[in-house]
């Protein structure tokens, strides 16, 4: 809720005027920013040289992030580590994890921090100012004043330390003698050594830093910023403590307010507080230069610009499947600064290859080279390039990959990008622009844009924010040759490029086996002394680690009372319209003159064996032409007049508890000066595509990039796939969902592209019996979010949106398999796990209200985060009460399996013995609720409405959810403690991992080959 009462931007001009000082800040220059409803503030404290931009804007949910540029000489991730390591404490909260107290206690709408390959950012957003200080408070004393100086073990838990696993004849028996020790295993753990093994399980990464290191070998985007695995256990203590303070200092700082706040409290508070005051950093330095040491050594890592350099070719191995190879063609844009030719480049490159009609993408698809082309524009560095990625490579057509992309881009400079695409592109943008929706809270992307330029110019704070006049520009350029000579430029006359091939091989050549080999030689070659030593250095650490806060630490940390909540948001009213042609879920939401339209179609006539053609039917639709419009055409048109359209499908969980009613989704988004196109282009896609007689070519590209994105997602979010599984054993809402996106999905769809050739008429044939059955009236509601004007132009301009009555098609077609525990664990290419243990609650009689959102917030960010994450060494864990209808456990990233789930069978345990101290408790429900009241955006918004209408929820359950989670008590969570238990006990569990990781496991699982 706001808590000022004057204009933001009144009150900053009225203060902040340029050639003045502020709190020991001179005010630089003001300039607005239209395209943000802002005015932009660049100030210097002139005493620490900290810079500082203030955006005042109207909007409550306000931000501040402080960023340091960090370039890295090596790959042992030390940037990562100490993003990781300086939120585990500080001189003014010396709790052990500051940061996961916030989370459980704050209003936060944002709190998080983040690596890349040139800066390191931690920002938070909150709507209640006092919040915003708090978390201010406790981040800058983190990255200043980090406990890291004094207690090593942080960056033994966060980064790297070894560990002997002993044989179970041997652990029982003290240290067993020095012979015992050797027939121990020894192994690496760590935080951010797990994540960062998860994280180079993606192909796609590995091959991402391969360009890097090819097209920058001089500099620091050569190296893996987050860590390389094999190199982390280089990195040592004293490095870690010395890069830390040559590069967390206010001189190295850029610091971001945004929003409704009080600028001149929060100048004062930056001044005070931290910039005009030493820092534990400053105060390692200090005693260098007293000690002798050069000054010039303590400066940060350089970010040099790297001259042109021509990799002609490389390749690079990887442990994976053979699916995973890919070719990467990597182009140097330019410079940061020069945003026109940046933004032209993203246009161009989404123009060329962003679907199956782009000509390049074509160009490519059609060549037979590979399964997918995607590509990317990575301007958040010194020098942006352009990534062009061929997915499921065939073997050895790396260079032909580049002769057909530089032949169809010749062409195109010869006779022209086709106009109409740059247009569509263009708009499309503007689009999104317009909606500002970037998923996380405004202040916080901003932050993280602005300093997309203002990390390499200080006089660039607002360069990438100021996007209006680069439009126009662009636009302007339509009508001459500027996009033919860029493309020539980038493509035809660059010497700035890299090819590189990954190449899958077995897993026993990949980096698991060198890394057992090579710590099976460090074990050999210790003393007995130091075996030793590693066993007393592992239980000092898992001491420290189960240690508790003292009370007089934990009175350090801010927090707010649940009196500092205030009142829930209010919601305009859904409104039920019968009177439009087809029934209406009305939103009267504020929408920055968007319009949103969608219509839910019931999928309770389609087989329960047909629902996989009906993911297909969704993706397939808008790949395909119309009777009105080539694919091409139908391409263009869409981008250029609606800013999205999307056929997905969604499962709505019923309120008894073997309900499920399945949807098919078309959603579509507009500027409200394009109306007519929302109301009509949906309608023609889901009429009159051609389905009878689709191209066979066309549609087999369709189901393998499918393919490849699931398989992405298996190595990636493997825990969400787990979940969904794991939900499945219980949940019919769960197994719908498994035949129409998850495993069951993949594997039909595996199926089908392996016998693509027979079955193809056979496709083309369901897929239009399908159409016709699905997109009727009968079982469809739709829904609009807009003005009042927006809404009778749709209505108008749509009709009845040529929906028929329908055939008479059974709507209880649908009959669902009764769901069974399967306890599978799906091998993935991977060093780590996923693992999941989940449920509908109600199949136990288990009733969950208000108060288990906040049992699970303790045992999400006390509990299972201590054990599981801080002691196991995984990267994420947690456990949900998703409203009424699923309570689930999941470990995401994780070194092990069995330890997990042993201790997730310990957490009701925990829970019925909660006892918090009253301010603790009050934080839970704190953050709880907050999370309940944060702003969304209006399409997020119209979503969740729409979802509780369809689901048959009480149209109140949030109002009474909030309520049951401020008037929740200590008691009322430890009585919840069996049920925990008993959900952790009987909940079907599933995994995805690695298959090391899965054979060290003793759950007997049906392990299965998920990727072949």
């Amino acid at each position: 809720m706001p808590t000022t009462s004057t204009d933001p931007r009144a009150a900053a001009a009225a203060l902040l005027v340029p050639g003045t000082t502020c709190h020991g800040f001179a005010v630089e220059r003001c300039e607005t920013v239209p395209e943000l409803d802002s005015d932009a503030y660049v100030l210097r404290h002139t005493a620490s040289g900290a810079r500082l931009l203030y955006l005042a804007c109207d909007d409550e949910n306000k931000a501040f992030a402080i960023g340091f540029k960090t370039p890295p000489a090596d790959s042992t991730g030390v940037f990562h580590i100490l993003e990781h390591s300086v939120l585990c404490g500080s001189a003014k909260f010396p709790v052990k994890e500051p940061f996961v107290d916030l989370i459980k206690s704050s209003m936060q709408t944002f709190l998080n921090a983040m690596t890349y390959p040139d800066k390191t950012i931690y920002p938070v957003a909150t709507t209640n100012e006092q919040d915003l200080y708090n978390l201010m408070d406790v981040y800058l004393d983190a990255v200043f004043n980090p406990a890291i100086y004094t207690k090593p073990t942080i960056f033994e838990q966060e980064g790297w330390h070894y560990e002997l696993d002993l044989p179970e004849s041997v652990e029982g028996e003290g240290d067993g003698g020095s012979a015992s020790l050797r027939e121990g295993t020894l192994r690496y753990n760590g935080v951010v050594f797990n994540e960062m093994k998860g994280a180079l399980s993606d192909p796609m990464s590995v091959l991402d830093d391969a360009v890097n290191a090819a097209l920058y070998p001089d500099t620091a985007y050569a190296h893996e910023s987050g860590g390389d695995p094999r190199a982390i256990p280089a990195l040592t203590y004293e490095q870690f403590l010395d890069t830390h303070a040559r590069h967390y200092n206010p001189s190295n700082s850029y610091i971001t307010l945004y929003g409704d706040l009080d600028v001149d409290r929060a100048l004062a508070f930056l001044d005070e507080r931290y910039l005009s005051q030493p820092s534990a950093a400053s105060r390692r330095m200090d005693a260098a230069v007293a000690a002798g040491e050069d000054p010039s050594t303590m400066a940060p890592n350089p970010l040099g610009v790297q001259a042109p350099v021509t990799c002609e070719y490389k390749r690079v191995e990887m442990a994976t499947t053979p699916e995973n190879a890919l070719v990467g063609l990597g182009l140097v844009l330019g410079n940061a600064l020069d945003r026109k030719r940046t933004i032209a480049a993203d246009i161009l490159f989404e123009a060329l290859l962003g679907s199956n009609e782009a000509p390049v993408k074509k160009a490519i698809l059609s060549a037979d080279l590979g399964g997918n082309v995607v590509s990317y524009t990575a301007a958040e560095s010194l020098q942006p390039y352009e990534l062009i990625m061929l997915q499921n490579a065939q073997p050895g057509v790396a260079r032909e990959l580049r002769r057909v992309f530089q032949d169809a881009c010749r062409d195109l400079c010869e006779h022209g990008v086709p106009r109409e695409r740059l247009e569509a592109i263009i708009s499309s943008n503007e689009y999104d622009l317009r909606q500002r929706d970037y998923g996380i809270a405004d202040g916080v992307a901003i932050a993280c844009d602005a300093l997309s330029t203002w990390l390499y110019d200080d006089d660039a704070a607002t360069l990438a924010l100021k996007y209006g006049p680069v439009y126009e520009e662009l636009r302007s350029e339509l009508d001459g040759s500027y996009f033919e000579d860029l493309l020539r430029e980038l493509v035809l006359q660059n010497d700035h490029m890299a090819l590189v091939e990954l190449v899958p091989v077995d897993a026993a050549e990949g980096s698991e086996g060198a890394e057992a080999a090579e710590l099976a030689a460090e074990r050999d070659a210790m003393t007995d002394a130091e075996l030793a030593d590693v066993v007393e250095r592992t239980a000092a650490l898992r001491t420290a680690q189960e240690a508790e806060d003292t009370p007089e630490a934990k009175a350090t940390l801010p927090r707010l009372r649940v009196s500092d909540i205030g009142e829930a948001r209010p919601e305009p009213p859904l409104i039920v319209d019968t009177i439009a042609p087809i029934p209406c879920l009305r939103h009267g939401i504020p929408t920055n003159r968007l319009a949103y339209a969608m219509q839910y179609f019931d999928l309770s006539c389609v087989a329960f064996e047909d629902l996989p053609y009906v993911t297909l039917l969704c993706r397939l639709l808008k790949q395909l032409p119309t009777r009105e419009h080539s694919a091409e055409e139908l391409d263009n048109l869409l981008a250029g007049k609606l800013g999205f359209l999307s056929f997905t499908t969604e499962v709505m969980t019923q309120p008894e508890v073997d309900g499920v009613r399945p949807y098919l989704l078309v959603s579509a988004g507009a500027l409200s000066e394009k109306i007519d196109a929302l109301a009509s282009l949906p309608r023609e896609v889901w009429s009159s595509t051609l389905l009878a007689d689709a191209d066979a070519d066309r549609v087999r590209d369709v189901l393998t990039q499918i393919r490849i994105g699931l398989e992405q997602g298996f190595i990636n979010n493997g825990h969400s796939a787990a979940l969904g599984r794991a939900m499945s054993y219980s949940s019919p809402s769960a197994v719908v969902r498994e035949q129409l996106s998850g495993v069951d999905f993949y594997l039909f769809l595996r199926d089908l592209l392996d016998h693509f050739d027979e079955r193809l008429d056979g496709l083309r044939a369901k897929l239009t019996e399908l159409a016709g059955r699905i997109f009727v009236a009968d079982g469809c509601m739709a829904s609009f979010t807009g003005s009042d004007e927006d809404f009778d132009a749709y209505w108008d301009t749509a009709g009845d949106l040529g929906l028929g009555a329908g055939d008479g098609a059974d709507r209880g077609a649908l009959a669902v398999p009764t769901p069974c525990d399967r306890h599978e664990a799906f091998v993935i290419p991977s060093d780590i796990c996923f693992a999941a243990r989940a449920c509908d609650p109600r199949r136990l009689g288990i009733d969950v209200t208000g108060a288990w959102a906040v049992a699970a917030n303790a045992l999400s960010y006390d509990y299972l985060w201590n054990e599981i994450r801080v002691k196991g060494g995984a990267y994420g864990c947690g456990f949900r009460a998703a409203g009424e209808r699923q309570t689930a456990f999941y470990t995401y990233r994780d070194p092990a399996i069995d330890p997990s789930i042993e201790r997730v069978e310990r957490a009701g345990a925990w829970l019925g013995s909660f006892e918090p101290d009253e301010a603790a408790f009050e934080g839970f429900i704190v953050s709880c609720v907050s999370g309940m009241d944060a702003p969304v955006k209006p399409y997020a918004l119209t979503k969740r409405r729409n979802t509780t209408y369809l689901a048959g929820l009480d149209p109140h359950a949030r109002e009474e959810r909030r309520a049951q989670m401020l008037a929740a008590t200590p008691g009322e969570l430890r009585s919840l403690g069996a049920d925990v238990t008993r959900i952790a006990a009987e909940s079907p569990t599933c995994v995805f991992g690695g298959r090391d990781v899965i054979a060290k496991s003793n759950a007997g699982f049906n392990v299965i080959d998920l990727l072949g």
